[in-house]
């Protein structure tokens, strides 16, 4: 008990710590704060319906809202935005999209405060893609649930997001990359996202990864992280393995596990989920519902 109250005021002060020494020019002396302008955005429906499409989307800080849509665009939605900075940049290049913010100034800005605006409300259609998500310091909520994601990356500053498979991906996804810094992330239904691996990279902070759904094949998983707080949830019956790595970690478990070294497991039928855990210290929490 001790020893996991000393771990978690090791975090607090380390993330404190972060924090106190990030020395940022403020970019927001430098812009005008005007009316709110409304910019929309309608990339259609590529012409073959099996073209897999290269999304990029580059955000800068704010609020990024991603759901799924119907078959009438590939991209559709709104961005809203008072500082003339933030209007968004479309460019459409044969089956390659990008929809973009220059504000490289601003990605270190964890949250806009006061009378400064900036909104994505974006849709994505139900074509083949690979999506690739770049934000700095923003607040994010991601239904990705019966899309046709073949490949999803997120790259993010310090944030907070919130990432959902409520339905199973449509296709196979290769790979599943989530790189961020300070942040709190959750990730849901993560069987559902039907990836055959996983990559998770993360400085400190406070991360959910729950592997609910269906998985449908065997499936790799690599989590890599910092002096944070890391709980895995995975659904009774999956049979599960994790291979943790790691020297000053608290690790409490909620379930059947069972335990030996390093490796905790559940045994179950069907696919399998193969979890490797480095972290450097921190509380990892397995849970299983």
């Amino acid at each position: 008990m001790y020893r996991t109250k000393y771990l978690a005021l090791i975090l607090v002060v380390a993330m404190a710590t972060v924090a106190c020494n990030i020395s940022v020019n403020n970019p927001l002396e430098s812009v005008s704060i005007g009316s709110m302008e409304t910019y929309t955005i309608d990339v259609p429906a590529p012409e073959e319906s099996d073209e897999i499409a290269e999304v990029v989307l580059k955000f800068g800080a704010g609020q990024l809202d991603l759901n799924p849509g119907t078959d009438e665009a590939l991209i559709s939605g709104t961005a809203k935005y008072n500082v003339k900075e933030f209007e968004p940049k479309v460019s459409v290049d044969d089956n390659k999209i990008e929809i973009s913010q220059d504000l490289e100034d601003f990605n270190l800005l964890p949250a806009f405060s006061g009378d400064v605006e900036n909104r994505w409300d974006l849709v994505l259609g139900m074509y083949p893609m690979e999506l690739d998500i770049s934000a700095g310091g923003y607040q994010g909520e991601f239904e990705l649930g019966g899309l046709a994601l073949h490949s999803l990356r997120f790259a993010e500053g310090a944030a907070s997001t919130k990432v959902t498979f409520s339905e199973l991906n449509s296709v196979e996804m290769d790979t599943l990359r989530y790189d961020t810094g300070a942040s709190s992330a959750s990730l849901s239904g993560l069987a559902n996202a039907n990836f055959s691996k996983m990559d998770f990279r993360s400085g400190a902070g406070e991360y959910t990864l729950d592997f609910s759904g269906e998985l449908q094949r065997d499936a790799d998983v690599s989590i890599k992280s910092g002096l944070s707080s890391v709980t895995i949830i995975v659904l009774e019956g999956t049979p599960v393995s994790v291979e943790i790595d790691s020297g000053l970690a608290n690790i409490d478990v909620d379930g059947s596990w069972r335990v030996t070294g390093g490796r905790y497991s559940i045994p179950g039928e069907g696919p399998e989920l193969n979890i490797t855990v480095e972290m450097g210290a921190g509380n990892l929490e397995l849970r299983e519902r």
